[in-house]
């Protein structure tokens, strides 16, 4: 019967010649045993499937037409091209029964996503993409195809919209007519239950199923009127193409029609659908409809009106929401009701044809779980809810639309596509190509899981990440969003980790040395190591600095970030002293691996995140000074929600046991710090500041007025201590980097441990000279710049980037500094659909108080595709990182 040709687009209903008379054959009523022989006592309407299926770009999810890449590999008989070149049809075989249906639809797409992922394609069973642009792909080149765009222009540029069409064997051509007039009125709960279509040109289109306002612009689409036999039918087509407005009879796309090459009836209103189980339902329910009919007319019964403007309302409302608003109880009345029980009114009314054709249990079960999971349309704007990404909702389609096509691979095995190694020079997981031994264990498992399965560990990792609010903010945007995490952990070998926690400790021992030194005596400057016009020059360098006058630790917890090359050496590309963030997240990444991906076979001599807070609060304490006494008592000050990092801040209270304030908590008297909180004033040592200098200065206190000088007198009177002190930004400007290297020798007299990158500063004439005629090749920074700010990578530059740094360095020389590019290393990220390279650096913690410690947990920070910026204000992300203490 089947191997129809054509579909939703207009090109429709030519079935394969060698199967019409097997499809004629096989309309006849039966009923067949449990081995698949005819035997009488229960009635077979045939059954048979066309599903229009969207090819999608793996790597962009953009739909893309290159359906043509795939039907070169697959048989003419059961898949077809459509009217765009971006759709694939599958028409399944005939079925009996509704388990066969299944399989039928299985293995076709099974078939078809091997083929299409083969050449790094997904195919989408639904009525739209959300990333599509109809001006790009092109109809199929037919001549027909040609002359209608001609004709139709936007009626065929806009039809990127895929269906799915049931078709019910009924030979006879007049009871065909009647049946279609019988079952029109119940089309609504149909289209309801299949409403996959929410998004439409990147937009949400406020409807559950956009495709059917698209699709009922055709102007045979929709309801036929009332039509009194095969005559009748065919005289009205005949009329149509004697307007002109149509050509042939191809191009009648009734909601519901006798098939123009074949004997069924043909349903029409449904969107193309992801998941199986719904397009079985709606098979399900169809050929009841049609035995209910077919025995009405057969019995003279006459058939249930309902005017035109009702049922165009009806649909419309189908369309508007779905299985999750109200649909119009036609023909029983007018009133909307909730569409659960529209649902469920139509499946006891079917229960004699369904038992009849042997459906009864089968449909039930289904429409129950159809209820309870919600349309797909619904299911689409959760995940677009999730992370606000059109990305995510094309990832569910191909997830859903593969979940009923599972084995997928040569000789039918399982094979996780797109979960293997890559070739990507200086990969940390995948060296040449192949997997790392250290990594070995954590591929297995990933693939293991394949595409489909890891999307659904990203779900429950986002889950998780919303119920405890790991969020973060971005200047000039409202809304906070989850903090950006990938599933594949990274892994610090045990001899890398050990030269690293040397080179660290080393390096922020000399920065708090010489912090110390800038707002004292300034030896580095008297002796030559560090010209004075790097500190002079500086914006970071502040009068607050001098607040803290005996010598002490000055950087309680530093930030080091390093990166690794393509050769594996490690160096460092930043310091930040003044207010280091990430400690929290590095934790909690690791809380959410332990959590969404259990499985994955841990490493000996891991380190444990859990001990920061003990450690941090140890530096903490360590840092009160001598009016504190023996139990110090310490709060973390923060801005509150408004604040980017406000859920590190939290956590970190929250874990070391210590109060979260806001300037409005804190009250200075006497020279003294308190808190204020349940009626009462609550002595503060240390306040772990968690705010820029700024912002410090100008909020406002306890009593209303500003922070700012009382605490600054309570600073100067060595009453209470800042961690980070004021001032620290010295450290970590641009150009004293360049100057690191010395200053460990001067300070500490010492060998630095860790490499730096080649940096120039615009300040020295000669280097400015280098710099100014090699920008092209390096990377200029501001010497003030915080979070990937004002940098310019010059390889990746634009002609007019580099004009307009050349005219900043020129204006203010002493303001800039460049480096050399350093190409750094990459490692696997999951994106939806394979694991793909992208640049990481390592953000490392170090805490000092009587000791410097570096902490047992670090931030990787991934950059988006084709960047080496990794900050998640500029769209990175992060992962776990796994250091290992031993070997």
């Amino acid at each position: 019967m089947f191997g129809i040709r054509g579909g939703q687009a207009p090109e429709q209903g030519s079935f394969a010649g060698q199967n019409d008379k097997a499809g004629y054959r096989m309309t006849e009523s039966l009923s067949v045993t449990e081995d698949g022989a005819p035997a009488p006592g229960r009635a077979v309407l045939t059954l048979g499937v066309e599903e229009e299926l969207h090819v999608v770009d793996l790597r962009t999810r953009e739909l893309v037409p290159r359906a043509p890449e795939v039907l070169a590999h697959l048989d003419e008989d059961h898949y077809s091209a459509e009217l765009h070149r971006s759709v694939v049809e599958t028409n399944t075989p005939v079925a009996a029964t509704l388990d066969d249906l299944r399989d039928g639809i299985v293995a076709l797409r099974r078939r078809a996503i091997g083929v299409a992922e083969a050449q790094g394609l997904g195919l989408v069973a639904a009525g739209t993409v959300p990333l599509a642009d109809m001006d790009t792909p092109p109809v199929t080149p037919t001549s027909r195809f040609r002359r209608m765009l001609d004709d139709y222009q936007l009626l065929v540029r806009e039809q990127l919209i895929c269906g799915a069409q049931v078709h019910v064997g009924v030979p006879d051509r007049d009871e065909a007519v009647a049946v279609t007039q019988r079952v029109t009125p119940f089309l609504p709960v149909l289209l309801a239950l299949s409403a996959s279509s929410p998004y439409w040109m990147l937009e949400d289109s406020g409807y559950a199923s956009a495709r059917s306002l698209i699709w009922m612009r055709w102007p045979t689409a929709g309801d036929s009127g009332t039509v009194t036999s095969a005559a009748d039918h065919d005289a009205l087509v005949a009329d149509l193409i004697a307007s002109g407005t149509i050509t042939d009879p191809k191009m009648i796309y009734f909601d519901v029609r006798p098939s123009a090459h074949v004997p069924t009836v043909e349903l029409r209103v449904a969107d193309s659908s992801p998941d199986v189980d719904t397009v079985v339902l709606l098979a399900g329910l169809f050929r009841a409809l049609v035995l209910r009919a077919r025995q009405e007319h057969r019995a003279g019964e006459p058939p249930a009106r309902v005017r035109a403007p009702l049922h165009r309302a009806a649909m419309w409302r189908a369309a508007r929401s779905g299985l999750e608003g109200d649909l119009l109880d036609l023909p029983r009345s007018p009133a909307p009701v909730p569409a659960a029980v529209a649902v469920e009114r139509l499946v006891a009314d079917l229960r004699p044809w369904l038992e009849e054709l042997g459906d009864w249990e089968q449909v039930v079960d289904l429409s129950v779980s159809a209820l309870s999971r919600g349309s797909s349309a619904a299911r689409q704007r959760r995940a677009m809810s999730r992370r606000g990404r059109l990305s995510d909702v094309v990832d569910l389609l191909l997830a859903d639309t593969r979940g009923g096509a599972t084995g997928i691979g040569p000789q039918g095995q399982s094979v996780p596509a797109g979960l293997t190694p890559y070739a990507a020079i200086g990969d940390e997981a995948f060296p040449g190509g192949d997997v790392a031994p250290v990594y070995q264990g954590i591929v297995d498992v990933l693939s293991s899981l394949g595409p489909a399965g890891l999307r659904r560990r990203e779900d429950a990792k986002d889950d998780e990440q919303r119920a405890n609010g790991v969020t973060f903010s971005v200047a000039g945007e409202a809304a906070t969003r989850l903090f950006p995490f990938d599933l594949v952990p990274r892994i610090v070998a045990a001899d890398d980790w050990a030269r690293l926690k040397a080179g660290l400790v080393q390096r922020v021992r000399a920065l708090d040395a010489f912090v110390n030194d800038v707002y004292g005596e300034r030896a580095a400057i008297a002796d030559g190591v560090i010209p004075g016009w790097v500190l002079t020059g500086s914006p970071e360098l502040r009068p607050s600095g001098a607040l803290l006058h005996r010598p002490a630790v000055r950087a309680q917890v530093a930030g080091v970030d390093l990166v690794r090359d393509a050769g594996g050496t490690w160096c460092v590309l930043e310091d930040n002293l003044r207010v280091p963030s990430g400690i929290a997240y590095a934790m909690q990444n690791r809380r959410l691996t332990d959590a969404v991906l259990p499985e994955l076979p841990r490493p000996a001599g891991l380190a444990a995140p859990d001990r920061v807070p003990k450690m941090l609060l140890q530096a903490l304490r360590d840092a009160a000074g001598p009016a504190a006494g023996d139990d110090p008592a310490v709060v973390l000050l923060s801005q509150g929600p408004d604040d980017s990092a406000w859920f590190e801040h939290r956590m970190l209270a929250e874990e070391m046991g210590v109060p979260v304030v806001r300037g409005t908590d804190l009250l200075v008297d006497d020279g003294i710090v308190y808190r204020l909180a349940d009626g009462h004033r609550h002595r503060v040592d240390v306040i772990y500041l968690r705010m820029g200098e700024d912002s410090l200065v100008h909020s406002p206190g306890a009593d209303g007025m500003p922070l700012g000088p009382s605490l600054v007198a309570a600073l100067h009177a060595d009453t209470v201590v800042l961690a980070n002190a004021l001032g620290n930004g010295i450290g970590d400007d641009k150009a004293v980097y360049a100057y690191v290297p010395k200053l460990i020798t001067y300070y500490l007299g010492e060998r630095p441990l860790l490499a730096d990158v080649p940096t120039y500063l615009c300040g020295i004439e000669e280097q400015r000279a280098e710099v100014l005629a090699r920008l092209p090749e390096l990377v200029c920074k501001p010497v003030d710049g915080y979070g990937g700010d004002r940098v310019v990578i010059g390889p990746h530059a634009t002609a007019e980037d580099l004009a307009a740094v050349r005219r900043q360095i020129l204006a203010a020389p002493h303001r800039w500094v460049a480096q050399e590019v350093v190409q750094l290393s990459t490692h696997p990220v999951f994106d939806g659909h394979e694991l793909a390279p992208r640049h990481v650096d390592l953000r490392a913690f170090v805490f000092t108080g009587t000791e410097s410690v570096v902490a047992p947990a670090a931030l990787t920070r991934v950059a988006p595709a084709d960047s080496m910026i990794v900050n998640s204000s500029r769209g990175g992300g992060s992962k776990d990182t796994w250091l290992l203490d031993r070997p």
